[in-house]
């Protein structure tokens, strides 16, 4: 199919559906850092975790306080929560959150760190409090490359048979890998570590240079082109018995759209799960919660727009403060992103944008794809 054809396939869609890809009156993801503190010390962490909780970390009281804000947002649904960290594990009153959560009707998630801590009995734990689903992180096929990532031995191990537990138990479980230039090279040999687990999604991460993760190299943006569409051949593998998602490489669905395109209707495009997932990105559809209640567009993109410690309302900073507005908004996108006939589908990651130039709303490095018309 030609380029054209691809871009007034997806003009049709956007005509007909494009109203679902802003999520202007509530986020479908909250993240609440619920702490800093970790018994790991991984080469990438966003949060840069510390071994000790902090004191100004949120009292279960705030805590809870938090959640019935979460609730205001109202219906038809609720946003999920998800509970991030450091490693929430590191909180004693961790399942009495998720437990408290669910009573309000919220959906809530967790991401517990592949430490000693993450026991079959922890599991049992997760399991009575109520949890939606897990995320454990899996960023070497071998215990010596994850380990390294990770920096502590044991953490594969530790990794593996959490994960092993997670899925005996019946929790749908999802496994993070984060690529960076060093591991896009491991992906094919993580893939079928991960594929014998009985897991439900795999999450890959493209990193942003934020936090420990200045110290590594990102892929280029022709790499990243390959291991998107090495991705998406994965994706359509009969034998992958999993979806698969990528964070902060929302190019990933113009590779996705434009496949789809070739064979499907519009409307079973915006039926598949790609499509469930086009808009989502820092800002629309996501929102941040830090350890001391700063409120953020993502994790990965550290522009707080107001805190709840402070008495400011998420739900109102969510739909109405103007970082969040203009974030939602993709014809305000600058450079090569601003005229991409992609943008409302795809809109580029906003915290890479941020951390190569300052600017939220410029244009996101990794993608290499050239809008036709563009002049840099």
């Amino acid at each position: 199919m030609a380029h054209d054809e691809v871009l007034a396939r997806l003009a049709a869609l956007e005509q007909s559906d494009g109203r679902r890809w802003v999520f202007a009156r509530a986020p479908q993801l909250i993240y609440w850092e619920i702490t800093r503190a970790c018994d790991l010390a991984c080469i990438h962490c966003r949060a840069e975790a510390i071994t000790r909780r902090s004191r100004l970390e949120f009292s279960t009281d705030e805590g809870k306080a938090l959640l019935r804000q979460i609730v205001e947002f109202g219906g038809p649904r609720l946003p999920q929560v998800v509970i991030t960290g450091g490693d929430p594990l590191q909180r004693p009153d961790l399942f009495d959150l998720i437990a408290y959560g669910r009573e309000l009707g919220l959906s809530m998630s967790a991401t517990p760190a592949g430490t000693a801590r993450l026991t079959p009995e922890v599991v049992d734990g997760f399991q009575a409090a109520g949890t939606a689903s897990l995320a454990l992180s899996l960023d070497g096929a071998t215990a010596q490359s994850h380990d390294t990532f990770r920096g502590v031995d044991g953490s594969y191990a530790w990794t593996l048979d959490g994960a092993r537990a997670v899925v005996a138990r019946g929790i749908p479980l999802q496994i993070n890998t984060m690529v960076t230039a060093d591991s896009a090279d491991e992906l094919p040999a993580i893939y079928e570590v991960v594929r014998e687990l009985g897991i439900t999604r795999w999450a890959l991460f493209f990193l942003i240079s934020t936090g420990r993760g200045q110290g590594l190299a990102e892929v280029t943006p022709a790499k990243s082109e390959r291991v998107l569409n090495w991705i998406w051949q994965r994706t359509v593998d009969p034998a992958t018995p999993f979806a698969i998602k990528t964070t902060e490489a929302h190019h990933y669905r113009r590779i996705g759209f434009t496949k789809l395109a070739r064979r499907a209707t519009p409307e079973a495009i915006s039926a598949s799960p790609m499509g469930r997932g086009f808009g989502i990105r820092d800002g629309n559809g996501i929102v941040f919660v830090s350890h001391v209640g700063e409120i953020y567009p993502s994790g990965f993109l550290p522009l707080a727009a107001g805190n709840i410690r402070r008495g400011d309302s998420l739900v109102e900073i969510y739909r109405h403060h103007p970082l969040f507005v203009g974030l939602r908004d993709a014809d305000q996108l600058e450079g090569k992103c601003g005229v991409c006939g992609f943008r409302r589908i795809c809109g580029g990651s906003r915290a890479r944008a941020y951390a190569a130039t300052g600017n939220p709303l410029g244009s996101d490095p990794l993608c290499p794809y050239i809008p036709d018309g563009y002049k840099n």
